[in-house]
């Protein structure tokens, strides 16, 4: 990093960093996360001024360009990736076996990153960096939509004829799985409560399983459907 930052070059750091939170968070914003606009562009604020401030009480009276192997000072924005880290646990939330907001803590995560090379005046560093993750939330996205995963569900239905049937060859050709896994007799229904693990693996682009519940509709009334795998941001 230069050793001796004056104003402008500070300025355009700070700048710089704007820039790339904006341009970053913008993207977060307009898909509704909770890290969005503002919050992204802090993050990487805080970063690049810590950064700063940690180039500005490096003390360079009496030493030579080629004397700088040790830099205690350089812990202060390492301080900051580990108290980011507090921030990007916030973001994440569980349910149950439901899990969101990932992506979302690794966007701040590597904005703070992006902040500390624009604070340290690695210009070239801090835009690449800004690139690829642009590159990485909008248009691997697109990829990430068209890979095939794995999803899970529970599904409890009680059948209309008031015989159980086999729900797994029922769905099986529309490359669905169930597997049984309880059933409950509850007073306020005649026949008896099927609980089933429903499996199928589908890219996240394909969305809800609408067909699934169309066909099961058929045979049984629904009591409850709930996913227990988000698909992937």
């Amino acid at each position: 990093m230069p050793l001796n930052p004056d104003w402008q070059d500070i300025v355009v750091r700070l700048v710089l960093t704007v820039v790339a939170g904006a341009a970053i968070g913008l993207d977060r914003e307009t898909r509704g996360h909770s890290a969005g606009f503002r919050t992204t562009i802090l993050v990487g604020l805080a970063a690049a001024l810590t950064m700063v401030q940690a180039n500005i009480l490096l003390g360079v009276g009496g030493k030579s360009p080629d004397s700088f192997g040790s830099m205690d000072v350089l812990r202060f924005p390492l301080g900051v990736l580990t108290g980011v880290g507090f921030i990007g646990g916030g973001a994440i939330l569980r349910r149950g076996n439901l899990v969101s907001g990932v992506t979302t803590a690794a966007t701040l995560w590597v904005m703070t990153a992006i902040g500390l090379a624009f604070g340290g005046g690695q210009y070239g560093l801090g835009v690449a960096g800004t690139l690829l993750t642009l590159l990485t939330l909008l248009v691997l996205k697109w990829i990430d939509l068209h890979i095939p995963r794995d999803h899970h569900a529970e599904l409890d239905v009680a059948w209309k004829d008031g015989r159980a049937g086999d729900l797994d060859e029922i769905v099986k050709p529309l490359g669905y799985r169930a597997r049984l896994v309880g059933l409950e007799r509850r007073p306020d229904r005649d026949s008896p409560v099927f609980s089933f693990e429903i499996g199928w693996r589908r890219p996240d682009r394909s969305g809800p399983p609408t067909d699934l519940l169309s066909l099961v509709d058929r045979h049984c009334e629904i009591a409850k459907f709930h996913l227990v795998r988000e698909p992937m941001h």
